[in-house]
């Protein structure tokens, strides 16, 4: 069985503030992602850079997945955040590549980080969603998650979102899609409404509906929703436990579908079932 890990809730923290990255190590959440972009100011660029080195070599975050978002590699201080970061000992579990245009980009970061860290895409650009079919067959670069930028999507395609998020529903669609295609995981874009949990949950749903892995989030508060959310069900868990054993008996080891609940199940919804349940019980 392939090894799958928890996305449901990815949040974003500033690298340049050392009590946030402190708690980080004590949250909930499944991934941490030490921001060197949007969430720092330009003079603080350089000293955010080695706190967030500072923090991945210290460790202490568990099972959390730690993730680095450097700034747009085609800016002086992206640039240099992979240089530093392709000198380290002790790695990320990723890095987090924003503002991406197209492919090229995809491999520009990965000659400058080098080989071992596997990259993220923040699709966040009107450039970038015409380019999703070119950056979906980027996996021999390493590339392992897009993650949807609806804030500054939103602005660029010069769309006003709502609470439904209707304008920007294609697009959500044509991440997922793409991040499918290239065996990839998909994580819908932030809330920026940290005091509304109906909108949240509300959220959270839609995104999971749309068949995101998770969402990015920029409050602890938001985590919560999130794994409930994106977490399989007693109900998904129960039927995955289920197809499973159907298939496992021998009497079904030769079969394509078998029946299950006066419905007949296929053989290619036992891929499904055992990420339901490997995602419901981690290791």
């Amino acid at each position: 069985m392939p090894t799958y890990r928890r996305r449901r809730s990815a949040l974003f923290m500033p690298a340049s503030n050392p009590r946030a990255i402190s708690k980080a190590r004590t949250l909930p959440c499944d991934v941490v992602i030490l921001d060197l972009e949007d969430a720092v100011a330009p003079e603080m660029k350089d000293d955010a850079r080695g706190a967030a080195l500072a923090a991945v070599a210290e460790g202490g975050f568990g099972p959390r997945e730690l993730v680095i978002r450097v700034n747009a590699i085609d800016t002086p201080a992206g640039a240099a955040d992979l240089a530093a970061l392709r000198q380290v000992e002790v790695a990320p579990d990723a890095v987090l590549l924003p503002k991406l245009a197209g492919a090229r980009m995809v491999a520009d970061a990965r000659a400058a980080l080098g080989d071992d860290i596997p990259l993220w895409a923040m699709i966040e650009t009107a450039a970038a969603l015409l380019a999703l079919p070119a950056i979906a067959a980027t996996g021999d670069f390493g590339l392992a998650a897009l993650v949807a930028g609806t804030n500054d999507l939103a602005l660029d395609l010069r769309c006003r979102p709502g609470s439904d998020r209707g304008p920007l529903l294609p697009a959500l669609a044509q991440i997922v899609a793409a991040a499918r295609a290239g065996g990839m995981v998909a994580l819908d874009g932030v809330l920026n409404a940290i005091d509304d949990p109906e909108r949240l949950r509300a959220e959270c749903d839609q995104g999971r509906g749309w068949g995101f892995d998770g969402k990015t989030l920029i409050h602890p508060a938001q985590i919560d929703a999130a794994n409930a959310a994106f977490g399989p069900t007693p109900a998904e868990h129960d039927w995955a436990t289920r197809v499973i054993a159907l298939f496992a008996d021998p009497a079904n080891a030769r079969r394509g579908a078998a029946k299950l609940d006066g419905a007949m199940v296929e053989r290619l919804h036992l891929a499904e079932a055992e990420r339901i349940v490997a995602l419901a019980d981690p290791a």
